[in-house]
């Protein structure tokens, strides 16, 4: 048996990492991963700073999904303190949660679609990707780092003018992704370089704690936090999901839930418009503890904070989604057939290496032995 060595750098690579492949000729047979290169210790930083600035290190834990980082850090406090958040601020939340989970989404099909060499397709889904982070920008005045999210609501209100875009540019976008998604559906190169390729089953699921749409193409809706979330509720909310647990599966729930995400919108901005008031109430901090789940793009975010009464924060762990899909790839590859398919295997399930660079340990109880953690 051979190894065949990825990264850390790498053209296939968004961000570094060492996947080291064990095969047999071209059958991929197991894989290790090796990570630590791009650790940047945000949690510690964020130990003894005050909350305000915090939310803002909050926003730096993922480049691509960093709004949903500010909301789930705010909304842990808010739920710590019992902070009452507006109506109009809930359904803003939404919205622009939504938009950048479409951008996301996106990213990761080009991606994916680029790694099977359908360079096209990539290309499309960056293009229209664009009028979303357009949106993104108008909303809230940038299109990445926004911090629009604060304790006890959000930053800006909306006027009819910018309403009027968003439903504009929804309409136009929605059009040009159904066109796109189509041909993702019926490409033969996709279908033969996607379907039957990485499968893993619901055990591997349970056993690993994947997340996010690596779970629910393998037929576990409930992996969805959405659908505890009050004012996902209020919205109807209903998951995507599928049962194949293959490549093509795991792109078509990020379709999927592209289109769910406009159709959240549209109805998120209904209720915006029959609420009335602030955005923003004022936040009351006691010193206490607490942990709140989110549905980040990826799957499952988790954050935990204690905090003092003068709003320092004591201490915080927050908890990405790759991690667990990480674990669950090692079942993936033992379903490809050739080096290819183990490299769109792992851009399937959309890794975001920077926010899963957390300290991890294990401790053997018997020894007391600390080593690193390698999956």
């Amino acid at each position: 048996m051979n190894v065949v060595p990825i990264g850390p750098i790498h053209p296939i690579l968004k961000e570094p990492l060492r996947i080291k492949l064990l095969v047999e000729g071209e059958n991929v047979k197991g894989a290790e991963i090796d990570m630590g290169y791009v650790h940047r210790g945000i949690e510690r930083i964020m130990e003894g700073k005050h909350y305000l600035k915090c939310i803002h290190l909050s926003e730096r834990v993922c480049g691509i999904c960093s709004y949903i980082h500010t909301q789930s850090f705010a909304e842990c406090i808010e739920n710590m303190c019992d902070i009452e958040v507006p109506e109009k601020a809930k359904y803003l939340r939404v919205i622009t949660c939504e938009l950048e989970r479409i951008h996301s989404h996106l990213i990761a099909a080009a991606v994916y679609n680029l790694t099977i060499e359908h360079e096209t397709l990539g290309i499309w889904m960056l293009n229209v990707r664009e009028s979303i982070m357009d949106l993104l920008e108008l909303i809230t005045g940038n299109r990445v780092n926004m911090g629009f999210n604060v304790v006890g609501g959000v930053r800006l209100d909306l006027n009819k003018e910018i309403l009027d875009k968003i439903h504009k540019k929804i309409d136009e976008f929605e059009e040009d992704v159904k066109n796109i998604i189509e041909v993702f559906e019926t490409g033969p190169l996709i279908g033969m370089r996607s379907k039957h390729i990485g499968k893993i089953g619901y055990k591997e699921i349970m056993k690993t704690r994947a997340a996010g749409p690596v779970a629910r193409a393998s037929g576990i809706p409930e992996s969805d936090w959405r659908i505890r979330h009050e004012t996902y509720k209020a919205l109807n909310f209903k998951p995507d999901w599928r049962n194949e647990g293959d490549n093509y599966a795991r792109m078509m729930v990020r379709h999927d839930e592209v289109l769910t995400s406009v159709e959240l919108i549209r109805r998120a901005l209904e209720h915006y418009a029959e609420s009335s008031g602030i955005v923003r109430n004022k936040a009351e901090i006691r010193a206490t503890e607490g942990e709140w789940y989110n549905e980040a793009h990826r799957g499952e975010v988790y954050y935990k904070i204690a905090i003092t009464d003068g709003g320092l924060i004591k201490r915080i762990i927050i908890r990405t989604p790759t991690v667990m899909n990480l674990e669950a790839y090692k079942y993936m590859i033992k379903d490809c057939p050739t080096i290819a398919d183990a490299v769109a295997t792992y851009t399937s399930i959309d890794p975001c290496v920077s926010c899963t660079e957390r300290t991890i340990q294990l401790k053997d109880l018997n020894t007391g032995k600390l080593s690193d953690y390698k999956i």
